[in-house]
């Protein structure tokens, strides 16, 4: 019998989305098989303090951390483990926890699906499920996102970036906006997702409180025009081969799909598969998948699209790196309806994350010259 793969299951973390992650952790840890995976808890406070211990995503949902140990990673390419840090005679210690052999990071939102953690994991040199530096950065930048698809003429919803500085006068930010597009329109920030600090305004009043709320979240923040859409996600699995799951829709009963919407609200509608021709599939497919391959993606994605009621018209909207694992969330449900289980897309994502470390492994790290 081979050798249960030692895994991390990260989650938790710096973000407006810690509260998911935890949700969506849960799910992953009930699914992973104890033949298959020697599993390793390791949760992260919303203050950035990393923690490990017994029953760690239930100890920390409950905030009893101080029922658990200090932990960290360390950039050494030979030694992918986990540390715990200890304290003694005034003096701290560490010492190994756990060896590792691949992490699931279920981390959503910023130090987590920006590319910030995918750094630390590649300077530890240790395989992990998802997206690298660049596919994470770019795919959490909606701004910079939006970018790398008009570059690659993928249809995207018009909008102005604004800096919190601009902030400061007002009234002309409002002029801006006022010019750009009829009401209403839609604020968020540039980085963050699961629809936080988003808001759809009805007038210039609106945009104007709205404004400094997405500016807590980040320092850029997008103003879209708003279309009267319909909302289409499919999901992506794969490395160099990716593969386009059925295409779901949904339907919200709030005025579009909140932060509520998604996590504590069922009455939003699902469908699967979405009611649309096969031109529009095949077209909705294309679009994601060269937007997977346009960031340099990997393991996983699902992306969103609204098709415009009036026109017909497709814009991609968002390509979320690390999606939601919740039991309500998109990703998972399309793959089932597309004939993978949820315990069996796990598996393969972590074959898909130990299949991209092998193909590194096979980079030169040094250059010799030779006269």
């Amino acid at each position: 019998m081979d050798k249960p793969i030692r895994i991390g299951v990260v989650f938790g973390g710096r973000s407006g989305e810690h509260e998911v992650s935890l949700v969506s952790a849960r799910s992953v840890l009930n699914t992973l098989d104890p033949d298959k995976y020697h599993i390793t808890q390791i949760g992260i406070t919303i203050d950035g303090d990393w923690l490990v211990g017994e029953k760690t995503l239930e100890t920390l949902s409950e905030k009893k951390i101080d029922q658990l140990s200090p932990a960290l990673m360390l950039p050494i390419p030979s030694r992918p483990e986990i540390y715990t840090i200890t304290a003694a005679d005034q003096e701290e210690f560490i010492k190994v926890f756990a060896e590792l052999d691949v992490v699931f990071p279920v981390l959503h939102g910023t130090f987590g699906e920006d590319g910030t953690m995918q750094g630390l994991f590649e300077l530890i040199d240790i395989a992990y499920v998802g997206a690298g530096v660049l596919g994470s950065s770019v795919g959490m930048d909606k701004a910079l996102f939006k970018d790398v698809m008009i570059a690659n003429d993928i249809p995207v919803v018009p909008s102005i970036l604004i800096h919190r500085s601009e902030l400061e006068n007002m009234d002309d930010v409002l002029n801006r906006v006022d010019e750009f597009a009829e009401y209403p329109v839609f604020v968020k920030p540039a980085n963050m997702g699961s629809s936080v600090g988003v808001h759809k305004c009805q007038d210039v009043e609106e945009v104007a409180v709205c404004l400094p709320d997405s500016a807590q979240y980040d320092r850029r923040i997008l103003v879209e025009k708003g279309i009267n859409a319909r909302e289409i996600e499919l999901s992506i699995l794969g490395n160099q081969s990716p593969r386009a799951s059925v295409l779901g829709e949904i339907r919200p009963t709030a005025e579009f799909y909140s932060y509520e919407a998604k996590y504590h609200d069922d009455s939003s509608e699902l469908i699967i598969p979405a009611a649309l021709d096969d031109d529009q599939i095949k077209l909705f497919q294309d679009y994601a998948l060269r937007a997977y391959q346009a960031i340099d993606c990997a393991g996983m994605a699902r992306v969103d699209f609204l098709l415009d009621k009036d026109t017909g018209q497709i814009f991609l909207n968002e390509l979320n790196t690390i999606p939601g694992f919740t039991p309500i969330s998109m990703y998972p449900k399309l793959w089932e309806a597309s004939g993978l289980a949820y315990k069996d897309l796990i598996d393969e994502l972590i074959l898909l994350a130990l299949e991209r470390k092998r193909e590194k492994d096979q980079l030169l790290r040094k250059y010799e010259f030779k006269a």
